[in-house]
């Protein structure tokens, strides 16, 4: 699906009177529009670095990405829209947005520590298969990343051996991206450049 597409289905998800799951469940319910206003933010805000401009723009060859994701998650929340901010600096970058719980189910050829952490940015050749459920042409990657920025996953990785509550990991990761505004993101993206 195409950004647009995502965001109609954000929106269907919030202002829906018959919840499907998991939004049924108040606890993704509130962190779903939580994360809308954290996307919104970012995507008025957000300042894409000049010298990460600078190689997107200089990409000569056809990509696409597709980015795995669901409404529910904070991480994406802070991370698709520098995604998506990138991509639109180049023509030659072709975006798909796909859910990690509906088909085609593509997580599964992209776990993370043996989970379907999210979101997942894949980058393919222009010869990758857009619509293909299956990664049967893991060649054509040129590269993967996510879920989180490097420095972020580090601090989730030290929150979690400390026995941190669900809580103060929200709020620690909360404050680290506030803190950070997209900087190691692009930087890390554009480096798999």
């Amino acid at each position: 699906m195409t950004f647009q597409t995502y965001l109609e289905q954000f929106e269907q998800i919030l202002n829906a009177s018959n919840r499907q799951a998991p939004y049924d469940n108040e606890d993704y319910l509130n962190y779903t529009k939580l994360n809308w206003s954290r996307m919104n933010r970012w995507m008025k805000k957000g300042e894409i670095l000049p010298q990460v401009k600078e190689k997107i723009q200089s990409i000569k060859e056809a990509q696409q990405w597709i980015v795995i994701t669901e409404p529910w998650c904070g991480d994406a929340s802070h991370i698709v829209p520098f995604i998506q901010m990138m991509a639109d600096l180049n023509p030659l970058i072709h975006v798909d947005y796909e859910l990690r719980d509906s088909e085609p189910n593509r997580i599964q050829n992209y776990l993370t520590n043996g989970g379907k952490a999210i979101p997942k940015l894949i980058i393919k050749n222009s010869k990758g298969d857009r619509m293909s459920p299956i990664a049967s042409a893991m060649e054509q990657d040129l590269a993967t990343w996510g879920p989180r920025p490097a420095e972020c996953q580090k601090l989730y990785k030290e929150m979690h051996e400390s026995k941190a509550s669900i809580e103060e990991v929200k709020i620690g990761l909360q404050n680290w991206y506030n803190e950070h505004r997209g900087v190691e993101i692009q930087e890390e993206i554009a480096d798999l450049l």
